[in-house]
């Protein structure tokens, strides 16, 4: 067993907080605060994965409005202790270079594409989190048998939860977070649907 690096220990007893993450450049890429606790994506990312989270960022970003601007694997300063990085995220916030994460109050959309390690975050722990920090719109996006099955949310703000309006399997058509139209057989370049 190796001796865990000295980046890795956090800075105080509570755990780590939100703003520490811009001040570890030893970290992975994609690494996430929850709950106070580092969170590191360690296997390898699958292709399916990545050419599903390409396909939606560009037919997302084709879509979208002016104003509206989409980006891929961004944290989201939720709070003190969690900033998540979701696959992508739809915001109202103008582009800034320099920007190293987003607020709820700019995000109207994130989306989340389930992989083996990360099922239950995205399934249970992110969902709540991005509800009751008041992101009006979630997707979970699973494979099913090698294609996209988009699971959408909509924030009930009394309640700061999600309500499921719908699981959608080969054509997606939506109005929020802006009018979306998705042919889900088509986002996997090589798939036979």
């Amino acid at each position: 067993m190796t001796a865990v690096p000295e980046w890795m220990r956090p800075p105080r007893l509570e755990g780590w907080y939100a703003d520490d993450l811009d001040h570890l450049p030893e970290a992975p890429r994609h690494t996430e605060l929850i709950d106070g606790a580092l969170v590191f994506m360690m296997s390898p990312q699958r292709s399916w994965h990545a050419r599903l989270v390409t396909a939606l960022v560009v037919s997302l970003t084709d879509q979208a409005p002016v104003g509206i601007e989409v980006e891929r694997e961004m944290t989201i300063r939720l709070d003190d202790r969690n900033r998540p990085e979701p696959d992508l995220l739809v915001t109202t916030a103008p582009y800034a270079p320099d920007r190293t994460f987003y607020t709820p109050g700019e995000v109207l959309l994130v989306a989340e594409v389930v992989s083996p390690e990360s099922a239950h975050r995205d399934r249970t722990v992110k969902l709540r989190k991005y509800a009751e920090a008041g992101i009006p719109n979630y997707w979970r996006v699973e494979d099913e048998n090698g294609a996209p099955v988009v699971h959408t949310y909509e924030l009930d703000g009394p309640t700061r939860s999600y309500a499921p309006t719908g699981i959608h399997r080969t054509k997606m058509v939506s109005p929020v977070p802006f009018e979306v139209e998705l042919d889900l057989d088509r986002l996997i370049p090589g798939r036979k649907a």
